[in-house]
């Protein structure tokens, strides 16, 4: 009586794992003619299937598109889950928004055919499904949390706006991954011009929004 379900729990696991392959197999296909020259006979054949099989698991190329988006933003969420957990801690913001910055750069430059569909717009009439779009809105609800956290804690000035302060922290933090994926794709986050930039961004960003440091009495330590 437990053989058919056994069955479809394979075919279903199966499946899964099919669709992850081609997921694997178009950001290959990507990497090697840029994100709008992804094709789904060549997706096909490194797949040694026919092209109207890959449409068992796949409706379009858009729905491709979708799956590696979806995909890029649950990574970028996972990556960026204990800073935005660990945010309660966080008494030094220089440090901490350091960090949080180093991992999200760092997760793009190490993805750069996820990182130009995630925050770029390179194929023509290609835009996220809702669907898709899911993780990366999770993602940005869970950095505004954090920021509101911070500004209750009198870490940021209390009239700061937390859509701005998140609006500009995004547009600092894209500015210097799209930078060096632009100019220069094949260095290291170690060694890129544009990342050496974050520590004095994230200094400016903080006297821009941060609470001015108030000056010691005078005899005290």
């Amino acid at each position: 009586m437990t053989a058919e379900p056994v069955r479809l729990d394979r075919r279903h696991r199966r499946r899964l794992e099919t669709i992850e392959e081609i997921v694997d197999v178009a950001i290959e296909v990507m990497t090697e003619y840029g994100v709008g020259g992804l094709s789904l006979g060549e997706v096909a054949r490194r797949m040694g299937m026919r092209t109207p099989s890959l449409y068992v698991y796949f409706d379009s190329k858009n729905a491709v598109y979708d799956a590696v988006f979806a995909r890029g933003w649950r990574a970028v969420r996972e990556t960026m889950a204990p800073a935005y957990d660990g945010v309660h801690a966080a008494a030094d913001l220089p440090s901490y928004f350091l960090a949080c910055a180093r991992l999200f750069v760092g997760w793009m430059l190490e993805h750069p055919v996820q990182a130009q569909l995630m925050c770029w717009r390179p194929v023509p009439g290609y835009e996220p499904s809702a669907l898709a779009y899911e993780p990366a809105v999770e993602m940005l609800a869970a950095a505004h949390a954090s920021f509101e956290q911070l500004r209750d804690r009198g870490l940021f000035r209390p009239d700061a706006d937390v859509e701005l302060l998140l609006r500009t922290w995004t547009v600092l933090t894209s500015g210097v991954m799209t930078q060096q994926l632009a100019n220069a794709p094949d260095v290291s986050f170690e060694e890129g011009a544009f990342t050496a930039t974050l520590p004095d961004l994230v200094s400016m960003f903080l006297t821009q929004y941060g609470t001015p440091t108030r000056p010691r009495p005078k005899g005290k330590s």
